[in-house]
C-alpha cells in the first residue's frame, strides 16, 4: 500500500475523562449527545483501562504501545526525554508518509516525532472568566485540518482536550446546564473539606467561585465542561464530514485517565488508582474494516491503540524501522472486534506518581493498592476492594482478607519480576527520586510531611478570592503560617495541575 493510499488518521485525546460521566457509557445526565451520535458509527470499548496514571504515562503508553517498563515513564514530573529505544507513533507513522500535526500536547516527552506542534489557550481562572478550551482548540485545529487535506500525503492529526481537566470553566449556558440551585448556600457544608485541604486548597481558589459552598455546583462545571467539548467535536466531525473524508479517517476517541471529583477525598483531581481514573472511554470510527454500533466487553489498555491504529491503517510491525529491539507490549484490538478473542489481559499491573506513589494489581474481582511511600491524603498502606461487591471501592478489606492480599502480591511481583528480566531495566517505579518536583527531598517519611510538602495554587489570589469562604484549620491539627507567593507561583500552578 502506498502513503497515498493509506487512510487518515485523527486520535482525540481527552484529558480527566472519566468513562462513567459520558452518556453513551450510562452516565444519567446527557453529556454526550453528539458523541454518543458518533459512536453509533463506532466500535465501543466498555473496558479500557489507563494503567499508569497520570498523563506523561498514560501518553507515554498510548503513542507507543508500550508499558511503563519499556518506556520507563510512570511519572508525572518525568525527567528528561522519552527513551531512544522507543519509537513513538508519530515517528513511525513519519516514516510511511504520513504529515503528522499535534495540537496541544507541545513538550510532552511522547509528543516526540511530529511535524508541527500547535498550541491554544488550555487553562484558565476566576478572573479570566469561562474557558472556552474546546472552542480554541477548534480555532487553532480547523485550519490545519483544511491545510492537510489539500495536501496529497495522508495525515495523522492528535488532538489534547482539556475541558475535563480542572480548572472546570465551561461557557453559557453549559456552567448550570446541569445545576439548579445555590453554589454558595451557607448550610450547605459539602465544600468544608475540599477547601480545607491545604495542599490543593489554593489552587481550588483560583478556579471555584468566592464562596463555594455546594460540591454539586463543581460536579455539574466538570459535566458541563463535557457537555460544551461535545459541542465542539462536533464541529471537528462536521469538517470532516464537508471536505468528503470522513469515512477514510480512522477517528479514535480516548481518554488518558480519569477524574476522582468528590471521590476517595482526592478532591477534584486525578490522583489515585480508583477505577474513577483507570477506566476511560474508547470509541473507533472506520466504517471500511470496522462494524458500526459495536460495543466490545474485553479488557484493553492504552498500551493497545499504537498496534491497533498501524494494523487498521495497513501497516504490518515487520515493515517498522525500529529505533531498537523493543516491540509493542500491547495488542491489536481488531482480533477482540473479530470475535476471535474475547478480551486481553484482564489481570494487570497499575500504577500512580501524581502527587501519590503507588502500585498494585487489578483483576475483575479485586484491586491490590501498594503505597509505596506515606501519601498526603494518610491513607493506610495497604487497600483491598472487591470490585464486584464494592465497585464504588468504599470498604478496605485488607485488615479482613490477608489470603487475598497475598495471592494478589504474589502475582504482581511475579509480573514485575518477569518484565525486569525481559527488559533488564528496573521496575521504573522505584527510581523516581524526586518524582513530586521538590528537589532533594527523596521519598516522603511520613505522610504528615507529603502533607505540609506538597502544594499547588497561587496563595496571594487565593486568599483574595476566597477571604469570604475558607475553612479554618488544616485536615491536621497542626497550624500552618501564612505562605508568600512567588514569582514563579502560576508557573508552579500549571506544572503541578497539568496532570
Amino acid at each position: 500500500m502506498t502513503a497515498k493510499q493509506r487512510p487518515n488518521i485523527l486520535l482525540i485525546a481527552i484529558d480527566s475523562l472519566r468513562a462513567d460521566h459520558l452518556s453513551g457509557y450510562g452516565y444519567p445526565r446527557l453529556t454526550t449527545p453528539h458523541l454518543d451520535h458518533f459512536a453509533e458509527q463506532c466500535v465501543v470499548f466498555d473496558n479500557t483501562f489507563s494503567a499508569h496514571i497520570p498523563t506523561t504515562s498514560a501518553y507515554a503508553s498510548m503513542l507507543t504501545g508500550m508499558d511503563c517498563f519499556n518506556t520507563q515513564v510512570v511519572a508525572l514530573r518525568h525527567q528528561g526525554d522519552l527513551r531512544p529505544e522507543v519509537k513513538t507513533m508519530a515517528e513511525v507513522l513519519r516514516d510511511f508518509g504520513y504529515n503528522t500535526t499535534c495540537v496541544g500536547f507541545t513538550g510532552n516527552p511522547s509528543a516526540r516525532g511530529f511535524d508541527k506542534y500547535l498550541d491554544y489557550p488550555a487553562w484558565g481562572s476566576w478572573n479570566e472568566g469561562r474557558s472556552p478550551k474546546a472552542g480554541k482548540l477548534n480555532e487553532v485545529t480547523i485550519p490545519e485540518l483544511d491545510r492537510l487535506i489539500d495536501d496529497d500525503k495522508p495525515f495523522f492529526v492528535m488532538l489534547r482536550h482539556m475541558d475535563p481537566h480542572a480548572p472546570y470553566l465551561p461557557p453559557d449556558p453549559f456552567e448550570r446546564m446541569f445545576y439548579h440551585g445555590n453554589e454558595s448556600d451557607p448550610a450547605n457544608k459539602s465544600m468544608e473539606p475540599v477547601m480545607s485541604f491545604k495542599p490543593f486548597r489554593d489552587f481550588f481558589a483560583t478556579w471555584m467561585p468566592p464562596g463555594i459552598s455546594d460540591k454539586d455546583y463543581v460536579i455539574a462545571q466538570y459535566d458541563g465542561a463535557i457537555a460544551y467539548m461535545d459541542s465542539c467535536l462536533q464541529t471537528i466531525f462536521e469538517t470532516l464530514a464537508a471536505r468528503g473524508i470522513l469515512d477514510e479517517t480512522i477517528v479514535v476517541v480516548n481518554g488518558d485517565h480519569g477524574e476522582t471529583l468528590y471521590d476517595h477525598e482526592c478532591w477534584f483531581d486525578h490522583h489515585g488508582m480508583y477505577d474513577n481514573v483507570l477506566h476511560v472511554p474508547l470509541m473507533i470510527r472506520y466504517p471500511s474494516k470496522l462494524p458500526q454500533g459495536v460495543r466490545i466487553k474485553g479488557y484493553n489498555q492504552h498500551k493497545d491503540l499504537m498496534p491497533t491504529i498501524l494494523e487498521l491503517a495497513g501497516i504490518d510491525q515487520s515493515e517498522i524501522q525500529w529505533a531498537s529491539d523493543l516491540r509493542f507490549n500491547g495488542e491489536s484490538l481488531l482480533p477482540m472486534i473479530r470475535g476471535e478473542v474475547a478480551s486481553h489481559e484482564s489481570s494487570f499491573y497499575i500504577t500512580e506518581c501524581t502527587w501519590m506513589r503507588k502500585h498494585g494489581w487489578r483483576t475483575p474481582e479485586w484491586k491490590l493498592i501498594i503505597a509505596l511511600e506515606p501519601d498526603f491524603h494518610f491513607k493506610p498502606e495497604i487497600e483491598l476492594y472487591n470490585l464486584i461487591a464494592d465497585p464504588g471501592e468504599n470498604y478496605n478489606l485488607a485488615p479482613e482478607r490477608p489470603d487475598v492480599v497475598a495471592h494478589l502480591r504474589a502475582c504482581m511481583e511475579a509480573w514485575i519480576a518477569k518484565r525486569v528480566a525481559e527488559t533488564e531495566l528496573e521496575n521504573p517505579m522505584l527510581t523516581q527520586g524526586d518524582w513530586h518536583g521538590k528537589k532533594g527531598v527523596g521519598a516522603f517519611k511520613t505522610s504528615q510531611q507529603a502533607y505540609d510538602t506538597l502544594h499547588i495554587g497561587d496563595p496571594n489570589n487565593a486568599a483574595r478570592l476566597q477571604a469570604e469562604s475558607r475553612a479554618d484549620g488544616d485536615k491536621k491539627p497542626k497550624k500552618e503560617k501564612a505562605q508568600k507567593a512567588t514569582a514563579k507561583k502560576t508557573t508552579k500552578k500549571k506544572e503541578g495541575a497539568a496532570s
